[in-house]
């Protein structure tokens, strides 16, 4: 799987143009979110939007779709379920995500080993 592209001015962008630090040091990270889907699974990078994709098998009702996500990414960045937030698109497949207690170069790492698999 690809994981760097050209941007638009031609500069080399990868996963970390959908990661962004906050001042008081906490990650955000843009995703898209396919419900009800075959698997449960960081499934890409969409070059295009700049987001994760991340599929799960749950259906997007009552919360459930939202919460497979902050499981997804609870063990992919070996972190506790509240250490993860979604902070924009609760009820959107584009959604903004935030991160506490980890750094930006560890989140990268762990996305784009991911994607390599």
């Amino acid at each position: 799987m690809e994981v760097i592209s050209k941007g638009q001015n031609g500069e080399i962008m990868g996963v970390s143009s959908c990661i962004q630090n906050t001042l008081d040091g906490r990650i955000l990270i843009d995703i898209e979110v396919q419900p009800a889907s075959r698997r449960t699974e960081v499934s890409g990078f969409n070059d295009w939007r700049n987001r994760l994709s991340i599929t799960v098998t749950e259906q997007a009702r009552d919360g459930q779709a939202n919460r497979a996500v902050v499981q997804v990414l609870s063990e992919l960045f070996e972190l506790d379920n509240y250490s993860i937030e979604i902070v924009q698109g609760h009820t959107s497949r584009m959604k903004r995500v935030k991160i506490t207690g980890k750094s930006t170069e560890y989140i990268t790492r762990l996305i784009e080993m991911e994607l390599s698999k």
